[in-house]
């Protein structure tokens, strides 16, 4: 008799237990909701529209559309999976474009605590948005290099600029911009969600020689370490 008391008072505390990870589960499974080609082709023209650097707008999730919709993702405080959940194309469906910290002349921004760069036009307008990667704040030694991943914040002027590849101390850098003591934003095949350069600012490789191109010698960077107000 106790036996199969305490049994049963076991499985009960088993299924209570149970019961809010399935019912997690469930919720997780309903965000992921496949969504039809017609809603894959808006969601990536709304990206587009955002400013979210899209590459063409084909309907198709391809690299640099899930490079948007990270970008995106981090804009937003969602999470930066890069899976477009039925949560993150209601959200795209009411979001606004960002709005810069500075307006006036073309510039770049670029805010380290949501890993994104903004190119900002001449109207003041964030007309093409990013995601990056920047410093671990890590200390490193490598290739005889020592020092701590950090990115340098301030308003900086774009001082040199390399056509392609450019086998650095640390690493090979693709169309580097330098704006600081041989910090640049460049081309990296790794740019994950999170910093984890040595501190220069990486940018996915689809964009690099466009970036390049809108780059011109003494146009400001303003890196910053925080949303915009």
């Amino acid at each position: 008799m106790f036996t199969a008391r305490f049994t049963s008072m076991v499985t009960g505390l088993f299924l209570v237990l149970l019961l809010p990870s399935a019912q997690s589960q469930a919720a997780e499974r309903q965000k992921r909701i496949e969504l039809s080609k017609e809603e894959l082709s808006e969601a990536e023209q709304r990206l587009s529209d955002l400013g979210y650097w899209t590459g063409p707008v084909d309907g198709l999730l391809d690299k640099a559309s899930r490079q948007a919709l990270i970008a995106f993702q981090k804009v937003e405080g969602r999470k930066r999976t890069g899976r477009l959940t039925s949560e993150d194309f209601t959200a795209l469906r009411t979001a606004e474009r960002p709005t810069p910290r500075e307006t006036g002349a073309a510039h770049f921004e670029i805010d380290i605590a949501r890993q994104v760069l903004f190119f900002v036009d001449e109207t003041g307008t964030v007309a093409k948005i990013l995601p990056v990667s920047t410093g671990n704040g890590r200390a490193y030694n490598e290739n005889g290099q020592k020092g701590v991943a950090h990115t340098p914040t301030g308003t900086f002027r774009v001082y040199q600029k390399i056509n392609g590849w450019r086998r650095a101390p640390l690493g090979l850098l693709y169309y580097p911009n330098y704006i600081v003591k041989g910090y640049a934003i460049h081309g990296s095949p790794s740019v994950p969600t999170f910093p984890a350069s040595h501190g220069c600012i990486r940018i996915p490789m689809f964009a690099a020689a466009e970036i390049s191109k809108l780059a011109a010698v003494g146009m400001v960077v303003i890196v910053y370490n925080g949303a915009s107000s």
